[in-house]
């Protein structure tokens, strides 16, 4: 039985009317660039977080950058985030001319490890970075503590998290700002590349929708150095027909988690967690198996896709070797990223599909 990681095909086939229709309407009306459907995608975002603020940018890592710039931070300050992310997280970090600083992470939660925050902020640390991974929240009480207790920005990286929660609030609205990816794979996706800011301040609502317009607030008069950052309005389009179902999906991404948990009972695999009080979003549904090598053989003979996020912590980049970190420092996620590997997750996913993945890892 094949079985793909992500079917983006299935999905499409599910809404495909209703999409078609909505990219049909976006050609015929000829308005492409930060349009109808990008306001009206924005007002409705808030409206979903109850939040001020929502600002289309070009993808999650624009969302990021823009986010961090929007907060002052820039050559010679520092923000603390953890090494087992997708290198956007730093990425953007670094694109202002700041410095990464990692904490490890929580060998349960795979987050940020909240009781090693302290410990890494020196005169020079601006904000925190918290990642919510794979769709669970990081612990957002103890980084709001901090960022208090020591006048610290946070900025949330929600890429993999629309619609988690943390204590009965979603991911994204706790910090100074939430940057979302609608990456084709997300929870929420588009068929391209894009991204969302969500903020309640307006000063850093107003700053980055004009550092994603070229520095403009009114045409041709550039108030700043801006980029090129706009969603444009197919993609748009596609986010608002997805954005109506994307309790169900989020519900069935959970459905299958448990699933997937119940099957794999009696193995010496370990599962994922759902500390009480959150509300996990399954963007992957990630095991630990001391085994790793011997599932991924077996998977690939039965046809079944997985992925490894992520093999090497960030620490241990080629990129990020000037920062001086080596192996050893991070021990958490770096026996995470060795025994890690993330099972087909999505909504369309069946049962029967989950109980192929799960006769095969069970066998080894």
């Amino acid at each position: 039985m094949k079985i793909q990681m992500v079917d983006l095909k299935a999905q499409y086939h599910a809404i495909e009317d209703e999409i078609d229709a909505k990219i049909k309407e976006i050609i015929h009306s000829t308005h492409f660039i930060i349009g109808s459907n990008v306001a009206e995608l924005e007002k409705e975002i808030a409206g979903y977080y109850n939040i001020k603020h929502a600002v289309a940018v070009a993808s999650g890592t624009d969302a990021l950058h823009l986010s961090i710039l929007a907060c002052g931070i820039g050559k010679g300050d520092e923000v603390i985030t953890t090494p087992f992310t997708f290198i956007a997280t730093a990425e953007a970090i670094t694109y202002t001319g700041a410095r990464p600083v990692f904490v490890d992470i929580d060998e349960k939660t795979f987050n940020i490890d909240v009781k090693r925050i302290e410990k890494a902020i020196t005169k020079n640390t601006k904000a925190i970075l918290p990642v919510h991974l794979f769709g669970l929240s990081a612990d957002m009480e103890k980084v709001k503590e901090l960022a208090v207790e020591y006048k610290l920005k946070i900025i949330e990286d929600c890429a993999q998290s629309f619609g988690a929660e943390y204590k009965g609030k979603k991911t994204g609205a706790f910090g100074n700002a939430g940057c979302f990816s609608f990456f084709p794979s997300k929870n929420l996706g588009c068929y391209g590349d894009g991204g969302m800011v969500i903020a309640n301040d307006d000063y850093m609502a107003e700053k980055i929708r004009m550092l994603r317009n070229h520095g403009q607030k009114v045409r041709y008069y550039h108030s700043v150095i801006g980029y090129n950052s706009r969603l444009d309005e197919i993609q748009a389009g596609i986010l608002r027909v997805k954005l109506k179902r994307i309790d169900e999906y989020n519900k069935k991404r959970r459905d299958n988690a448990r699933l997937y948990t119940e099957k794999l009972k009696g193995s010496n695999i370990i599962t994922p967690s759902e500390p009480d009080g959150y509300y996990h979003v399954f963007h992957q549904f990630s095991i630990r198996t001391s085994k790793r090598d011997s599932i991924q053989n077996s998977l690939t003979d039965a046809g079944i896709a997985f992925a490894i996020y992520y093999p090497v912590p960030l620490h241990l980049q080629e990129s990020y070797k000037d920062l001086g970190y080596k192996k050893g420092d991070f021990p958490v996620s770096e026996a995470v990223a060795s025994d890690i590997i993330s099972l087909p997750m999505y909504p369309e996913l069946t049962e029967a599909q989950i109980d192929e993945v799960c006769r095969v890892i069970k066998k080894i």
